[in-house]
């Protein structure tokens, strides 16, 4: 076989991101938002249509979708595994495994961070600092590093459930939350380009914007809020955010200039402008309490679950617009103009994202078990698990005209 044809196989196999891509967590965007349009919201009483169903173990990584596959990961006896499989029928194409403890603590255990797929490569990140560059069509290990548990302090809560925030790539490198505000790592070799002090990273993941121009990204660490430089690792501000258990679980949203916290335990949320460099307090509530799953910012609206009531705020003002009834625990993305929200029990409820009034478009039971993972939309398939590692592809497409 020749070189030409070699490179040439190795081209077809790579997944390359397309426009219908979900490549990591809260989708192409990082905000929890989809582009696409055209779904077909008119299912049956028993949801959509099926298109397959798989175990992928324990655990509360949501899916990465890339070319036409899927990648998430999942505990089963103490051994970590990074599933790939077909996006459209759940046939493994390959898995890679290693020694992890599952950790269940008040909750199933397992890991928590969702892929990212860049440039024909997967990253991931353990519960316990492990972290892995894979190759998209085969599994391969390209690299890996391997981080320890955060030192404690008389000033932190002694329980800790893993590292949980989801890689992010960032033009040639990959950040992860690891240390009190993240660290780099060149994508291509893996070397570190950069490292804060050790530290609780808080269970959030990073969040690029712009700031004055300028590249960075916002971190919900364990004890604060904060925003630093990707290139170099510099940290341009930070204030304080403490909730019970230092559980800071859900993303900053980002917008216009402008940063929401929310956060659960009775916490709430506030709204800061960024628009002179230092964040500046606009508004602050408890109108919004996101405990586990983050929100979305659409027209100016914010949509997301105050605790366990899904509920449409005012980014302005921090008002609420309206809340919808019969609500439970859950989290959120937003596609077709819709609020895809997932509740704890598997029930997967469809809003209408407007101001206007909470206007339920659809509601099917699609799972059992414990949802927190956020669901993963991409070409018109839906992508759901539980902590049991049970996990469903939905079809979303709209059946072709007679």
């Amino acid at each position: 076989m020749t070189q030409k044809l070699v490179v040439l196989l190795a081209l077809i196999w790579l997944p390359c991101l397309v426009a219908g891509d979900w490549p990591g967590w809260r989708g192409p965007e990082r905000n929890g938002i989809s582009p696409e349009t055209g779904l077909d919201w008119t299912w049956a009483p028993e949801g959509p249509k099926v298109l397959w169903r798989a175990a992928v173990g324990t655990g509360f990584s949501a899916f990465a979708a890339a070319g036409g596959r899927v990648y998430t990961l999942g505990n089963q006896d103490n051994v970590d595994t990074v599933y790939c499989l077909d996006g459209e029928t759940g046939r493994e194409v390959w898995r890679h495994s290693y020694p992890c403890p599952l950790d269940p603590l008040s909750y199933e255990g397992g890991p928590s961070a969702t892929p990212a797929v860049d440039g024909g490569r997967v990253y991931t990140l353990s519960k316990s600092g492990h972290a892995f560059c894979l190759d998209a069509a085969t599994g391969e290990v390209l690299w890996s590093k391997t981080y320890p548990a955060p030192p404690t302090t008389r000033a932190d809560y002694r329980v800790w459930w893993g590292y949980a925030g989801s890689p992010l790539v960032l033009a040639d490198r990959v950040v992860l939350a690891v240390g009190t505000a993240g660290l780099a790592l060149d994508k291509t070799s893996g070397e570190t380009l950069w490292e804060s002090p050790p530290g609780r990273p808080g269970y959030s993941s990073p969040v690029p914007f712009q700031q004055g121009g300028r590249s960075a990204f916002a971190l919900v660490g364990g004890h604060e809020v904060l925003a630093a430089d990707p290139a170099t690792g510099e940290v341009l501000w930070r204030f304080p955010w403490r909730t019970t258990w230092d559980q800071n679980a859900p993303d900053v949203l980002v917008g216009d200039g402008r940063l929401l916290v929310s956060t659960g335990h009775g916490v709430g949320c506030a709204l800061f402008d960024l628009s002179t460099g230092q964040p500046a307090e606009i508004w602050r509530n408890r109108n919004l309490r996101n405990e586990m799953g983050s929100s979305v910012l659409w027209q100016g609206k914010v949509y997301g679950y105050d605790f366990r009531q899904l509920r449409c705020l005012d980014w302005q003002t921090g008002e609420v617009v309206w809340t919808a009834p019969e609500s439970r625990l859950g989290t959120v993305i937003l596609a077709d103009g819709k609020v895809l929200g997932l509740e704890e029990t598997g029930r997967l409820v469809v809003a209408e994202a407007t101001p206007e009034a909470c206007r339920i478009v659809a509601r099917a039971q699609i799972l059992g078990g414990r949802c927190w993972s956020a669901p993963a939309l991409a070409d018109g398939r839906l992508y759901v698990r539980n902590a049991a590692g049970e996990a469903v592809g939905l079809d979303l497409r709209r059946p072709p005209a007679p």
